[in-house]
């Protein structure tokens, strides 16, 4: 792990919340917000990867770097990957944390510690979750569940991931928390294979990985941090954002 890189892909067109990135939160696009939360994070330069010249032009005059990448990526990983290449075409930075651009209240400190898994070498990607509290969202299909062997305190090798209510019986149930940590070369091989036949079924990118036989590795953290993808969630990131 000897040089993270932050890339936060952002894109303009989000069907529930149209032109989100850009969303004023206290005078400032939600775009910024969410880079400022993964510098804080301390662990590497943060680029965001995006298709718009307005987020872009946001993200400069913060005094942050983006990079432009193509409107039609299937992904945000192929997204990712086509700004890492661009960014550091000499392999500089061996790993890549993935932070999804609608989370603008993301503890930073969530964000280092997906890095922790990659310490070991068998490790190809590492992600979060955190333990589900409220019963509805046990059984709502739109909170993911990842299912995982323990492997210690607050880590487990991913198994599944599943949109459905698992696993059965008695214990925890997990809400994974869409951050990911690659290695680059799980990154590159990751972009370079089709999708597999559970990541169109459940709609659940990370299935592709898992069903190619690489390895994911877990960490639970204590909170989700809020998505971004109503105009609700947007009046609840203002207000936990609002100024003291």
């Amino acid at each position: 792990m000897s040089d993270p890189l932050i890339v936060i892909p952002a894109r303009m067109a989000a069907m529930r919340l149209p032109g989100k990135p850009m969303a004023d939160i206290h005078g400032e696009p939600m775009i910024v917000h969410v880079w400022r939360r993964a510098l804080e994070a301390g662990i590497g330069p943060v680029i965001v990867a995006t298709d718009s010249a307005d987020i872009a032009t946001a993200i400069r005059e913060a005094g942050g770097q983006a990079v432009m990448t193509r409107a039609d990526h299937p992904s945000g990983s192929d997204r990712i990957h086509e700004a890492v290449e661009a960014y550091d075409p000499d392999g500089q930075h061996d790993i890549i944390v993935n932070v999804q651009g609608d989370l603008p209240t993301i503890d930073p400190r969530i964000i280092a510690a997906s890095l922790l898994p990659l310490s070991e070498p068998v490790v190809d990607i590492a992600t979060l979750a955190a333990v589900i509290r409220r019963d509805e969202e046990k059984t709502a299909n739109h909170v993911v569940k990842a299912v995982g062997s323990p492997l210690g305190p607050n880590r487990q090798r991913a198994l599944y991931f599943t949109r459905a209510t698992a696993p059965f019986g008695e214990g925890d149930l997990f809400h994974h928390i869409g951050l990911y940590a690659y290695r680059r070369a799980a990154l590159r091989r990751f972009v370079s294979l089709p999708p597999s036949a559970l990541e169109k079924r459940e709609k659940l990118e990370q299935l592709r990985a898992l069903e190619a036989g690489m390895r994911i590795d877990i960490v639970v953290v204590d909170t989700v941090p809020l998505g971004v993808d109503t105009p609700e969630d947007l009046d609840r990131a203002r207000a936990l954002l609002a100024p003291v």
